[in-house]
C-alpha cells in the first residue's frame, strides 16, 4: 500500500511529530512505501519527496509580505495547492492521512485528494476542528463556547489575545467547516475517547469517529527490570501555564524534604525559575535527550500530570506507563482515560492546590506493582495492535472510494 503521512512539522519537536515518525517507521516495518507531505523547514527531516513541500509561513512575522501570506495559507494557497498536486500525481497515493495540517498546510490537501479519488484519515492531535485556537482555552482556564458559538473565539481574542488573528481563525473554521471536513475525511481518529465527546458535542457524526489510543514503538521497548527507586517526583513536559507546573511547584513547598525535577522547557521556565530559586528541593533539568528522560522516567518515584487543559493522549503518560512508572494526573481531558485508580496511579482535581498535596501524599503512601503497570501499558499501547487497526482503516476508506 502507498500511504502519505501529512504533517506540518516533521522532527521531533511535540506528540504530533514524534507520532508521525514513528508511524511511518511502523508502516515500512510492515512492508508499506510511505510517503510524508510537509513543510520547507530548516529543521525538519530531509527526504528526497522534501523537493515538493511548500515554503514555511513564519506567522510571527510583521512585513507586509508576510502578513499576506499569513492571510492567504489558511485557506489554501496557491503554492500548496501546486505542490499537493505534483506531489500525489507523482506518488499516486492509496490512501492520505493526514495529522496537524492547519494554518500551514490546511485542508486545501483533503478537498483535492477526495477529488482525485483518493480517501483520506485523519488522525487529530488537537481540538482545532471546533475550536479555532487549538486548545479550547480562555484565559488560561479550560473553556467550550466555541463548541456551540464558534464567534466567541473573536470575541474574547482567543488567539494571542489579538482581534485580528482571533477574527482569522474564525473565517478559518467557517472555511474548512465540519460539513466540508466530514466530505473529504472517510475517518476521524480520536486517539481519546474525551476529543471524540469533544467533536461529537461540536457537530460531527459519531460514526466519522474512531477512538483509537496512540501507540509506543516496539523498538523502544525494553524488559522490565527491577531498579532502584529513587525518592523523587518527575514533571516532563512543555512549561506553559497551561499545564500546571506552577501549582506543581507551589505544591512542593509543602513536601521540603521530598525532590522534584522538571525535564522540559517553555514560554514561562525562566520566571518559574526565579520565582522558586529558593526552592532548594526542584531541579530544572531542561529539554533532555530520551535517554536521559528514560532513565528519570524508570527511577522516579512517579511521574505528575498536572495539567489544566484538557490533555487529549499525552506521550509523557504512555512512556510512564511503558516503563512501570505510576502516574498522578489531573482529572482533566484524556489523562484520566489512561489511570486506574490505586493500579497505575491516582487523578486529583485540575488546578487545586488541596487536592494536589493529597495526591502526592497518596502516592508516597500507595505501593503500585510496577511489573504490571508496564506488562499492561506495553499491551494497551502495542504497535502490533495499532498497525492492524490502522490498516483495517485504510481498507475501509479505500473501499469507500470506489
Amino acid at each position: 500500500m502507498k500511504i502519505v503521512l501529512v504533517n506540518k512539522f516533521y522532527y521531533p519537536r511535540g506528540g504530533d511529530c514524534i507520532h508521525v515518525i514513528q508511524l511511518k517507521k511502523l508502516l515500512e516495518k510492515n512492508g508499506h512505501q510511505v510517503y510524508v507531505f510537509s513543510m520547507d523547514y530548516k529543521q525538519n527531516i530531509k527526504l528526497v519527496e522534501d523537493e515538493y513541500w511548500p515554503t514555511f509561513v513564519d506567522f510571527s512575522a510583521n512585513s507586509f509580505n508576510s502578513i499576506v501570506k499569513k492571510v492567504i495559507r489558511p485557506f489554501g494557497a496557491s503554492e500548496v495547492i501546486k505542490k499537493w498536486k505534483y506531489f500525489i500525481t507523482h506518488f499516486k497515493p492509496d490512501v492520505v492521512h493526514l495529522h496537524n495540517i492547519h494554518s500551514q498546510i490546511s485542508p486545501i490537501v483533503a478537498k483535492i485528494s477526495i477529488e482525485k479519488k483518493i480517501p483520506v484519515v485523519w488522525t487529530l492531535h488537537d481540538y482545532k476542528l471546533i475550536c479555532p485556537s487549538y486548545l479550547m482555552l480562555r484565559n488560561n482556564r479550560p473553556c467550550d463556547l466555541c463548541i456551540t458559538n464558534q464567534f466567541s473565539v473573536v470575541k474574547n481574542r482567543c488567539i494571542k489575545n489579538n482581534f485580528a488573528a482571533s477574527l482569522l481563525g474564525f473565517f478559518e473554521i467557517k472555511k474548512w467547516n465540519k460539513r466540508k471536513l466530514q466530505d473529504y475525511t472517510s475517518t476521524f481518529i480520536a486517539p481519546s475517547v474525551f476529543l471524540k465527546n469533544q467533536m461529537v458535542k461540536g457537530g460531527f457524526r459519531e460514526s466519522s469517529i474512531m477512538h483509537l489510543c496512540n501507540f509506543y514503538p516496539e523498538e523502544k521497548v525494553i524488559p522490565f527490570t527491577k531498579k532502584k527507586i529513587d525518592d523523587f517526583i518527575l514533571y516532563v513536559g512543555r512549561i506553559s501555564k497551561e499545564k500546571g507546573v506552577e501549582l506543581l511547584l507551589r505544591a512542593m513547598q509543602q513536601f521540603p524534604d521530598k525532590k522534584l525535577k522538571i525535564i522540559g522547557d517553555g514560554p514561562i521556565c525562566s520566571l518559574l525559575k526565579d520565582t522558586y530559586s529558593d526552592s532548594r528541593n526542584v531541579e530544572f533539568l531542561g529539554f533532555q535527550s530520551w535517554e536521559i528522560i528514560q532513565e528519570q522516567l524508570s527511577t522516579a518515584r512517579f511521574l505528575v500530570v498536572p495539567s489544566e487543559w484538557y490533555e487529549n493522549n499525552p506521550l509523557s503518560v504512555i512512556e510512564a506507563l511503558v516503563l512501570g512508572t505510576p502516574i498522578l494526573g489531573a482529572k482533566i481531558g484524556g489523562i484520566p482515560e489512561l489511570i486506574s485508580e490505586g493500579k497505575n496511579g491516582f487523578c486529583f482535581k485540575p488546578g487545586n492546590l488541596e487536592d494536589l498535596v493529597s495526591g502526592i501524599n497518596k502516592m508516597f503512601f500507595s505501593s503500585f506493582d510496577r511489573a504490571k503497570i508496564s506488562f499492561d501499558a506495553q499491551e494497551k499501547f502495542s504497535s502490533e495492535r495499532y498497525y492492524e487497526k490502522i490498516v483495517q482503516v485504510y481498507k475501509q476508506a479505500i473501499n469507500r472510494v470506489k
